[in-house]
């Protein structure tokens, strides 16, 4: 088979592939012939010579001791040490000896056989590459026009070279696409499903993608000058993002949200008018969790343990801090990763002065 590296080179740059895994899948495809044309159960090899640019096919046959009753039954597979010694004395017992088959006298059959191998392995290596190139998009914001909506609403996107979805489930409220509108959205997950091959899954609900858009709209968070240690998302509704500058030059905030709120607008708009709180992070649980609880002015954060914190307000800022339909105080949580238990701060002055009341009566009268 002449030329063999030719033919390797021409795939790969007509498929866009590796020579290198294209040079291993015809490997693969020519040996899974030679299996079917002279026999399943014989080992073969098969080397490419780099000068000649040719392909060689080899088939390896193990050598025995002269008495080895495997002799008998196939001396195909396997040849005694003695006859061996005749071809190479300087092999031993459980050596392999090649016998080199020819490739230009297949015949018909063989070759349409090797086409169907090829063709077969190629499109393997294809689909294995799209698979990696999607995995490691994980999270990063892709753009693709709808091509159908079904019954369940599940809108499918073509992007490249692939139709991926995107679930009802994953889709702000209220919105609904047409054939023909170009959306964006994060890749979510990718996963192989055995009836339809690579499947991607988008999603415009995921707090990704409020990042990407971000990262999209601030040069500051693309460019690493401003980090997001955090983000959390009711869609369609509200979000809040945790911000850090990695230079003292740059307000992550004032970044973030732009000269008269032009950039989080424009975020704001792309989710459907979702309202977007931009604070800056803090390592301080308590910091983070009164910036997180904003627009409600707390009077005190207690931790209580890794997972719950203790938040005093004021009772007129009760409301603002549990925010429409509890929305603010659970973005809060999500945010800072800490349960947020509310106390007003009446209540807490009440509790403290019963206590030390009780401390008074103790002291006069003693435990009774």
């Amino acid at each position: 088979m002449e030329k063999i590296a030719d033919i390797i080179e021409s795939i790969a740059n007509e498929k866009g592939l590796e020579i290198e895994d294209v040079k291993e899948r015809v490997i693969r495809a020519l040996i899974n012939t030679a299996k079917r044309v002279y026999g399943e159960n014989y080992e073969y090899d098969v080397v490419i010579d780099s000068a000649s640019r040719s392909l060689r096919l080899y088939q390896k046959i193990t050598i025995v001791a002269n008495d080895d009753e495997r002799l008998q039954e196939d001396n195909e597979h396997f040849l005694s040490l003695s006859e061996a010694k005749k071809i190479d004395s300087g092999v031993e017992v459980g050596d392999e000896l090649t016998y080199e088959l020819s490739t230009d006298n297949l015949g018909r059959t063989a070759a349409q056989t090797l086409h169907k191998e090829l063709e077969y392995h190629i499109q393997r290596l294809m689909e294995e590459k799209i698979f990696q190139k999607y995995q490691d998009m994980i999270g990063q914001m892709v753009f693709g026009t709808v091509t159908r909506v079904d019954s369940e609403e599940n809108t499918f996107i073509e992007i490249d070279e692939i139709r991926a979805v995107m679930p009802r489930k994953n889709r702000i409220k209220g919105e609904k696409f047409r054939v023909g509108n170009v959306v964006k959205a994060v890749i979510k997950s990718v996963y192989i499903d055995k009836s339809q091959g690579i499947r991607v899954e988008l999603s415009r609900t995921s707090p990704k993608f409020l990042e990407a858009l971000l990262k999209a709209e601030v040069p500051e968070i693309k460019d690493g000058l401003v980090l997001i240690a955090a983000s959390a998302r009711i869609p369609g509704e509200r979000a809040k993002v945790a911000l850090i500058s990695t230079t003292p030059n740059v307000d992550p905030v004032g970044a973030t949200v732009g000269t008269k709120g032009v950039r989080i607008n424009a975020v704001t708009k792309e989710l459907n008018g979702e309202n977007i709180d931009a604070i800056e992070f803090s390592s301080e649980p308590t910091i983070l969790i009164t910036r997180a609880m904003s627009p409600a002015i707390i009077s005190a954060v207690k931790i209580v343990d890794e997972k719950k914190a203790v938040v005093t307000i004021a009772s007129e800022q009760k409301s603002k801090a549990i925010g429409k339909s509890g929305i603010n105080i659970r973005l809060a949580s999500m945010l800072s990763g800490f349960e947020i238990e509310l106390v007003e701060l009446g209540s807490v002055k009440a509790s403290e002065e019963k206590e030390e009341s009780m401390k008074d009566l103790k002291a006069l009268f003693g435990d009774l």
